[in-house]
């Protein structure tokens, strides 16, 4: 029998979600409501660069300190940055919640961000955005990016500049986190063993004691969307081309029509359409996919294919055979029947990892304030109609909407 979710919310405001789970290994993290979106202008790169320093030193901690309290358990301590949140989080053994709440808390909310070792921080970075430059397959999405939000936070690349990182201090990055750490944006999420009234035990020792502000975030107003197709020349030996457009936000009532729609176009698994066509029918591409991330309030659908340069014009004449099939033809009961077994397969999986499931759970509460089981989820799936995707396919993959990047050599 599942254990629904414990819902929560602390002394100071910040609110708790907790999943019991019957394993040794436990997971455990802060969400902070504010990633590369939150940044202003002149700020580009700085919460990735946050991220970086939590490792660096607290009140009470060197940077051997911090990475050693987990590791000499076999934990593992780690964080990242998105568009909208950013993580601090761990995986151990039930045994040390104690040790792995109280150590994400300090660097969380405790980071001094030393000038010295913010200083070395840089170079470290520096070499994680020329890693980038040396991968046109991801280096190209960062600037689709910046063509579809031309202007605004969310086209900017989260790891930031070689001239904004330059500009960077410690007084920087203590201002953005003043700015932005507010208890309406901030969820602690548990997934694991642990009695419930413990957990709440070690949260108000370590979590309720932190003062926080109670404002909401700024919001940023969208730029009017205008559709571009750039051609550049790169120093490559395969083409690489990002075809997409706009797509719906998570709070759109079509945003589960259009997420089973591109899971059949080009999602994880390999029997997806374009896959199926153009690697295995075709065999003009390694790489070819389809991907659809929703954000609070506005989402963004992608094609991508790395090829050859004699089979770009193919590829993209078997992409948007795809394309409008999905368009024109409704799927077949045996065919909508057969896709959401796939993506309620794929979300039952994903549901069986303890720390992908930590993050949709904290995903889920800042979002919509509720946590769906995983009945009401399959539910919206097998409720989504043959109709409404094609509605979806039409508004979404019209050919006027699109932009488009070609790296090309």
């Amino acid at each position: 029998m599942n254990i629904e979710p414990h819902i929560f919310t602390l002394s100071n405001g910040i609110r708790v979600v907790h999943q019991p789970m019957e394993r040794e290994v436990a997971h455990c993290g802060i969400m902070i409501g504010a990633g590369s979106r939150d940044e202003l202008k002149s700020e580009h790169g700085l919460a990735h660069f946050m991220e970086h320093g939590f490792f660096k030193g607290t009140q009470k901690r060197k940077t051997h300190h911090i990475l050693s309290r987990l590791d000499a358990v076999g934990g593992e301590l780690n964080a990242f940055t998105a568009k909208e949140e950013t993580w601090v989080h761990a995986s151990f053994l039930k045994e040390h919640y104690e040790r792995a709440i109280e150590l994400i808390c300090d660097i969380a909310f405790n980071a001094t961000f030393p000038a010295k070792e913010i200083e070395k921080e840089k170079e470290v970075i520096l070499d994680e955005i020329n890693s980038y430059k040396d991968s046109p397959s991801d280096m190209i999405f960062e600037e689709f990016d910046e063509l579809v939000f031309a202007g605004h936070s969310l086209g900017r690349s989260i790891l930031g500049s070689e001239k904004s990182l330059a500009s960077f201090s410690t007084k920087h990055l203590l201002a953005f986190k003043k700015r932005n750490f507010t208890a309406p944006r901030i969820i602690f999420s548990s997934a694991g063993n642990i009695a419930l009234n413990e957990l709440k035990d070690l949260l108000e020792k370590h979590v309720a004691v932190v003062k926080l502000s109670k404002a909401k975030p700024r919001v940023v107003k969208l730029p009017k969307y205008k559709p571009q197709h750039l051609v550049m020349k790169k120093d490559i030996h395969q083409v690489h081309y990002v075809i997409g457009a706009l797509a719906y936000d998570f709070n759109d009532e079509r945003r589960a029509a259009f997420s089973l729609l591109n899971n059949i176009l080009g999602g994880p698994a390999m029997n997806n359409r374009l896959s199926m066509n153009i690697r295995e029918k075709h065999g003009i591409a390694y790489h070819v996919d389809s991907n659809y991330a929703p954000f609070s309030d506005t989402g963004v659908f992608s094609i991508y294919v790395g090829t050859e340069k004699k089979n770009l014009d193919k590829s993209i004449q078997l992409i948007w055979k795809e394309l409008n099939t999905l368009k024109k033809t409704r799927l077949t009961a045996r065919q909508l029947s057969d896709a959401k077994k796939q993506m309620i397969g794929q979300i039952g999986l994903a549901q069986d990892s303890g720390s992908a499931l930590m993050f949709n759970l904290a995903k889920s509460l800042a979002l919509f304030n509720k946590i769906d089981t995983l009945e009401e989820l399959f539910e919206k799936i097998n409720a989504i109609t043959a109709t409404q995707m094609m509605d979806a396919a039409n508004h979404i993959f019209n050919e006027k909407k699109m932009s488009s990047i070609t790296y090309t050599y």
